[in-house]
């Protein structure tokens, strides 16, 4: 678990020097630097979409992750949690979203192959080393995310510690569930979410993307599904022929 405290820590710590700067900046440089960061959201989310190896696998799971998370409204639970976080901690005048700040900081942290194979690799052979080089990028990316996005940034050093923990805890159990090609289509879908989260910084829709978080869950039971069925399909058409 020592990759994932530190990482842990860097987003705190990131977090932290991104509102103490955000102080001094004018609320159209903060603008325009939100701007920036959905561009750049939007090109996270397209690059690890091109890591898919299998299109239907992410309809699948994009599917039925909106279906579960739409009936179970996480969208709305999230942004009542940030509702309510915001009668603490949000200043007046602040038109940043809690909410937005901790899915879209969220997402970027824990979505993609470095938290996987780095959480997998710390579980099952004590090697942090991919952790800490991703603990490193965060502590750069929160930096920037809370300067724009303002407090609710700091919040997803919890989902990180959760979700990056349980991954450790849980890596003998995942490892074999884990392969490179559920790996791949985790990252397609995380970053389906990525690019909608962008879409959403720069104002052109209004998505609820944690509606889709299940879809995380969805896309390894999808490829494990798939590897079964396969081969009996392979073996029917090879029957009929």
């Amino acid at each position: 678990m020592f990759g994932v405290i530190v990482n842990v820590l860097t987003v705190l710590l990131g977090s932290s020097l991104g509102l103490i700067f955000k102080k001094g900046i004018k609320e159209k440089y903060i603008t325009a630097v939100m701007t920036g960061i959905g561009l750049c959201t939007l090109c996270i989310g397209v690059s690890g979409m091109l890591r898919g190896e299998n299109t239907l696998v992410a309809i699948i799971s994009m599917v039925l992750g909106a279906l579960v998370g739409t009936a179970l409204d996480l969208d709305g639970k999230i942004n009542s949690l940030g509702d309510g976080i915001s009668k603490k901690f949000k200043k007046k005048g602040d038109k940043t979203s809690i909410a937005e700040g901790f899915v879209t900081a969220s997402l970027l942290f824990c979505i993609g192959s470095m938290t996987i194979i780095g959480s997998l690799e710390a579980g099952l052979k004590g090697d942090n080393t991919t952790l800490i080089t991703k603990a490193i990028l965060d502590l750069f990316s929160s930096m920037m995310l809370s300067a724009s996005l303002g407090i609710g940034v700091i919040f997803a050093a919890g989902f990180v510690f959760v979700f990056q923990g349980g991954l450790v805890l849980l890596s003998g159990l995942l490892a074999p569930v884990l392969t490179d090609a559920a790996v791949a289509e985790i990252t397609c879908v995380g970053s389906l979410m990525i690019f909608a989260l962008g879409l959403n910084l720069i104002g052109i829709t209004k998505i609820k993307v944690a509606n889709y978080f299940p879809a995380l869950i969805f896309a390894p039971a999808v490829c494990v599904l798939f590897n079964v069925i396969n081969p009996l399909i392979d073996k029917l058409l090879a029957y009929i022929s």
